[in-house]
């Protein structure tokens, strides 16, 4: 990669600015190809100085993105699902880089809590317009891993270490095959035999066998329904939120999906589900000497005797094109 000049400055709304950007693309996402990384090369190129590279392996785009920041480049623009993202986002929290990302996965969680549109198209046309916003946004941590919008640790973890093992069914069924996965563990491993931890906070310790941590104003979303585990501020609130399973039994299952679902009721108004206000210095620990799995923003990280969270307020630099700044923003 070639040396690249300043970053921008944070509350920038660009104008004539000719920003050097490092265009990291998922050729293994779900809608992602080399036509598609061609096309937005050169929507980018009109108005920006674009070099395009291609991950190879996981962890990848961690470092491209490291690499970038320590060149100078004024931004990473991550085009594939939000586990690209997320290994952008790690590779440069805390430096002045911003990471501006794109829709090109099936889900495209972060992308839709910054308000981006869900078409490739639009969302290039925004970034490779006149005006661009630079903000400062919240990641959550677990461990030595940021995320952006979410973490789990025990059922969804399990869940995402199953659908990993299969990328080509995932890329085709997405949300189905995750939802017949999640089932698949929790009806086979979960309701006779779960993973047993204890989650520590500063006022009190519990038992439970799912942790799940929302950095955003959801969790995920399951088509185009977003799946709020608790009432949160989102990106730029400066804290985490989530809930703890206490329980899997099979008579719980349909009550916590519908709520989770329909938003119609609260998930932590039912009975096998705490709500956790804070996720700031929160520590999940193994009870039965099991190692925890843990994913973040969909990726699986591996398993683990114990997790703890922490979140870094306004650490990550995100640009984002467009005459609006993102949902959310106070600072």
């Amino acid at each position: 990669m070639s040396q690249a000049t300043g970053a921008v400055a944070d509350g920038d709304r660009g104008g004539s600015q000719r920003l050097r950007l490092l265009l990291l693309a998922n050729p293994h996402a779900s809608t992602t190809d080399d036509a598609v990384q061609r096309r937005v090369t050169t929507a980018l190129c009109r108005r920006h100085a674009v070099e395009a590279v291609r991950t190879g392996h996981k962890g990848h785009a961690i470092e491209l993105s490291r690499a970038a920041a320590a060149e100078g480049f004024d931004a990473v623009v991550a085009l594939g699902g939000d586990g690209t993202i997320n290994e952008a986002a790690n590779g440069l929290v805390g430096t002045r880089t911003a990471l501006a990302p794109l829709p090109g996965g099936a889900t495209n969680v972060y992308c839709r809590m910054l308000g981006l549109p869900s078409d490739l198209a639009a969302a290039c046309a925004m970034l490779g317009g006149r005006e661009h916003h630079v903000v400062r946004a919240d990641v959550g941590r677990v461990n030595d891993r940021w995320f952006t919008f979410a973490a789990g640790v025990g059922l969804d973890a399990s869940a995402v270490e199953r659908v990993d093992r299969r990328p080509r069914i995932k890329a085709r069924w997405g949300k189905w095959f995750f939802a017949s996965m999640g089932l698949s563990v929790f009806l086979g491993d979960y309701v006779t035999d779960p993973v047993r931890m204890e989650v520590e906070t500063a006022e009190s310790r519990h038992e439970a066998v799912t942790v799940l941590m929302q950095n955003g104003s959801a969790y995920t979303y399951f088509g185009e329904r977003p799946i709020v585990l608790l009432p949160h501020g989102g990106l730029f609130s400066g804290d985490l939120g989530g809930v703890a399973l206490r329980r899997a039994k099979v008579r719980d299952l349909a009550p916590v999906l519908w709520r989770a679902l329909s938003a119609r009721r609260p998930v932590t108004g039912h009975p096998a589900v705490r709500a956790l206000e804070t996720g700031d210095g929160l520590v999940v620990r193994t009870r039965d000497e099991r190692l925890l799995p843990i994913q973040v923003d969909g990726d699986n990280i591996g398993r683990h005797s114990e997790a703890r969270f922490a979140v870094a307020p306004g650490a990550l630099r995100v640009l984002r094109g467009g005459t609006q700044p993102p949902p959310g923003v106070t600072r």
